[in-house]
C-alpha cells in the first residue's frame, strides 16, 4: 500500500508532489521519492527515514530544478526489499531517462529480473517495480510511444499494481494504469494529475476521474485519454467529490474502521500474492530459514497479545491440522515470567500487526535467548520484530489507523494459514492434491469477504433491535471459538460493553450461571462438524431467556429455526472461514457502537500500539 502522485503542466509540480505525498504518509512511510523530466533529463531525490521520510524529502529537495513542468511522487510501503533509499521510489531505466512509480506487487518478477539481467539490464534495487521501468526502456528502445510501450509491458506482468512512468524525452506526457491498486486522475485547466487516493490532489484538480482495472491513462497538460489493455479506447468514470480533507483521507467513508472493514478483501489478496513459486510451492522471500530446519521442527509457539492472539489461535488449528506439529499458544505479557521450556526444534513465531507490541518483542527475545528460532509475522517493513526476528512473513494489509484491528486482522490469519501450508508441504503431511484444494479455498476467501460486507444492512438492522442490551457472550468451537474470542474484543473495544468469547464446552462450566434475560448470546454455528454441538447450547441459553444472534453459513438449514436473529455469511471451508465469519461480528459491533455515540476510531484508554509493559 503505497502513494503515488504525478504532475503535468504545472509551474509548481515540486510543491505539488511535496504536498500530495505529506497527504498520502497513511498510505505508507518507509521510504519517499521525486521525479521531475525536462529538457531530456530528470532528477531524482529519495530518502528513507521512517515516519520522517516525507520531511527529509522536502530537504532533500531544496536545489530541485525549478523549471520542469512534470513530476512523479511515491511514499513507500515496503514489500520487496528493505526500506532504504535505495529501494525507494522512483525507479529508473538503465540510462536513467524513464521514471517509474508502483503501487502493488508484480508477482513473476523474479524471472523477468532474470530475463532482463540475461540481456545486460543492470538493477540498482531489489524491489519487484523495477523491471517495469527495464521492461520499458526495451520498448522505447524499439520506437514505440510511451503509453504504448506500457502497455506492451503490462502484458507480461502478473499481479496488482497502480504504476506510472515518464520519460525525459518526451517530459509533457505521464502514462499510467491500474490492476487491483486504486488510481485517480484530476484535471484542472492546463495541468493533468494522477493520484493513488484523492487527498493528495483535492484541493488542486476541479474534476477527477477513476481508472478502473486494466485501464491505461495517457496524461499531458491539455488533459488525458485512456484505453485498455487490449488497446481499445475506454472513457473514466467521473467521480461526484464534495469531501473536505478529512473525509478525503478516509475515502468518503465516515471514519477509518468503516473504510479498513471495507478493504479487508483487498488486503486478503494482497498476502495472497506472490505466494506459489511455478512448481507450486508457497513461498516467503522473507522467510530466512531453511527447509531443513522447518523439517525438523517438532513444536511451534504462536506469542501475541489481542487481536494478533486470536489470529494465532487461528494458526494453532491449522497447524496442526496440516502440518502435523505440536502448536501452544501463549499471551506475549506471560511468556516470559513461566519460565518456559525451549527443547530442541521449538521453533516461536511471534504476531504483531505494528511489529513494535512490546510484550511480543520481549517474549521472543526470551525464546531466543533460549536457544529458539524466532519467526515474526507482521504488517511493518523493518519494524522492531522484524528486525530481531530470525525471518519474517510480512502481511499486505496496509496501513490501519483505526485502533480496533480488522483488515489486519483477515491478513494475519491469512499469512499464518499460508505459513502452515509451507509447513505442511516441507514435512509432507499433506499431498499435491490437497495443497492444490486448499490453495483453490484460500484464493476464493477474498470474493466470500466481499459477499459478506454486502450484506452489511442486514446485520445493521439486527444491531438496531439488540441497542437496549448490555450483556454480551460469543460461543463457538474449533475455529469458531477462535471468532468468538474475536467478536467478543471488537464488541468491548468499541462499545464499552460487556462481551466475553467462550468455547461452547465451557457454558456449562460456570458462564450458565450468568444466562438470563436481557443477555445476548452470539453463536458461530457455520462449521458443519460442530453445528449439532454449538445448537445444543443455544437451546440451553434460550431456555434462561437470552436472545441469540447466529453466525451461520448460506448452506445452514437447521440454525435459523432456533436463533432469534441470523447474521448470513457465505458457505466455505472451515479452515479458511474465520476470515469470513469475522466480518458481520466486526459490523455488528460497528454498528452497535454508532448507535451508541461511540467514536470507534478512537475508543477510550486504548491506544493503537503498546509499547510499554
Amino acid at each position: 500500500m503505497c502513494g503515488i502522485i504525478g504532475v503535468v503542466g504545472s509551474s509548481d509540480t515540486l510543491k505539488i508532489l511535496l504536498e500530495g505525498l505529506s497527504r498520502l504518509e497513511y498510505r505508507g512511510y518507509d521510504s519517499a521519492g521525486v521525479a521531475l523530466a525536462g529538457a531530456g533529463e530528470t532528477w531524482r531525490a529519495r530518502t528513507a527515514d521512517g515516519t520522517e521520510s516525507v520531511a527529509a524529502l522536502v530537504e532533500a529537495c531544496r536545489e530541485a530544478p525549478a523549471h520542469y513542468r512534470a513530476g512523479l511522487g511515491h511514499t513507500r510501503w515496503a514489500t520487496h526489499g528493505a526500506p532504504e533509499a535505495v529501494n525507494a521510489h522512483p525507479h529508473f531505466d538503465c540510462s536513467g531517462t524513464v521514471a517509474l512509480i508502483h503501487n502493488g506487487i508484480i508477482e513473476n518478477h523474479r524471472e523477468l529480473r532474470e530475463e532482463l539481467e540475461s540481456r545486460g539490464h543492470q538493477f540498482t534495487s531489489v524491489t519487484d517495480s523495477e523491471v517495469v521501468a527495464h521492461l520499458v526502456e526495451e520498448l522505447r528502445h524499439e520506437s514505440y510511444e510511451l503509453a504504448e510501450a506500457l502497455r506492451r509491458a503490462l502484458e507480461r506482468v502478473r499481479g496488482a499494481f497502480a504504476i506510472a512512468v515518464m520519460d525525459a524525452t518526451e517530459p509533457d506526457v505521464i502514462v499510467a494504469a491500474r490492476r487491483i491498486s486504486p488510481l485517480v486522475v484530476g484535471t484542472a485547466p492546463g495541468v493533468t494529475y494522477l493520484a493513488s487516493d484523492v487527498p493528495a490532489i483535492l484541493d488542486r484538480a476541479t474534476h477527477f476521474y477513476a481508472v478502473d482495472d486494466d485501464e491505461i491513462v495517457r496524461l499531458s497538460p491539455e488533459g488525458f485519454s485512456a484505453r485498455g489493455l487490449d488497446g481499445s479506447p475506454v472513457r473514466l468514470r467521473q467521480l461526484a467529490i464534495d469531501w473536505d480533507l478529512e473525509t478525503a483521507e478516509k475515502s468518503g467513508y465516515d471514519d477509518f474502521m468503516t473504510k479498513e472493514i471495507e478493504e479487508q478483501p483487498q488486503a486478503v489478496a494482497q498476502t495472497l500474492l506472490d505466494r506459489r513459486d511455478g512448481e507450486g510451492r508457497i513461498v516467503f522471500d522473507e522467510l530466512r530459514i531453511s527447509d531443513e530446519e522447518l523439517r525438523d521442527v517438532r513444536r511451534v509457539v504462536l506469542v501475541a497479545a489481542g487481536t494478533s492472539l486470536h489470529a494465532a489461535h487461528v494458526a494453532k488449528y491449522a497447524i496442526e491440522r496440516w502440518a502435523r506439529v505440536s502448536v501452544d499458544v501463549d499471551i506475549a505479557s506471560e511468556y516470559r515470567y513461566r519460565d518456559p521450556v525451549v527443547e530442541i526444534g521449538t521453533l516461536v513465531i511471534g504476531v504483531s500487526q505494528s511489529g513494535e507490541t512490546i510484550d511480543t518483542i520481549q517474549a521472543m527475545r526470551e525464546a531466543q535467548r533460549r536457544g529458539a528460532r524466532v519467526v515474526a509475522v507482521t504488517n511493518i517493513v523493518d519494524s522492531s520484530i522484524a528486525r530481531e526476528a530470525d525471518a519474517v512473513v510480512y502481511t499486505r494489509a496496509g496501513l490501519e489507523v483505526s485502533v480496533a484491528s480488522t483488515k489486519a486482522y483477515v491478513a494475519q490469519v491469512c499469512a499464518l494459514e499460508l505459513f502452515a501450508l509451507r509447513l505442511a508441504q516441507i514435512r509432507g503431511t499433506l499431498d499435491a492434491p490437497e495443497i492444490e484444494r486448499v490453495w483453490g479455498e484460500l484464493l476464493v476467501v477474498p470474493e466470500r469477504i466481499a459477499t459478506a460486507l454486502a450484506r452489511r444492512d442486514s446485520y445493521a438492522s439486527v444491531a438496531a433491535q439488540l441497542l437496549d442490551a448490555t450483556t454480551y457472550f460469543y460461543l463457538g468451537r474449533h475455529l469458531g471459538f477462535t471468532t468468538a474470542l474475536e467478536g467478543a474484543l471488537k464488541l468491548k473495544e468499541i462499545s464499552y460493553l460487556h462481551a466475553e468469547g467462550y468455547a461452547g464446552g465451557e457454558l456449562k462450566h460456570g458462564p450458565l450461571a450468568l444466562i438470563e434475560p436481557g443477555v445476548v448470546v452470539v453463536a458461530i454455528t457455520t462449521d458443519p462438524a460442530m453445528r449439532e454441538k454449538i445448537l445444543s447450547n443455544v437451546a440451553e441459553v434460550k431456555a434462561r431467556g437470552a436472545s441469540v444472534v447466529a453466525v451461520a453459513s448460506d448452506d445452514d438449514e437447521t440454525t435459523e429455526a432456533v436463533a432469534d436473529f441470523v447474521l448470513r455469511v457465505p458457505s466455505g471451508d472451515p479452515m479458511t472461514s474465520p476470515m469470513v465469519d469475522i466480518v458481520p461480528l466486526q459490523l455488528l459491533a460497528y454498528s452497535l457502537a454508532r448507535g451508541m455515540g461511540r467514536n470507534v476510531d478512537r475508543p477510550r484508554n486504548l491506544a493503537k500500539t503498546v509499547t510499554v509493559e
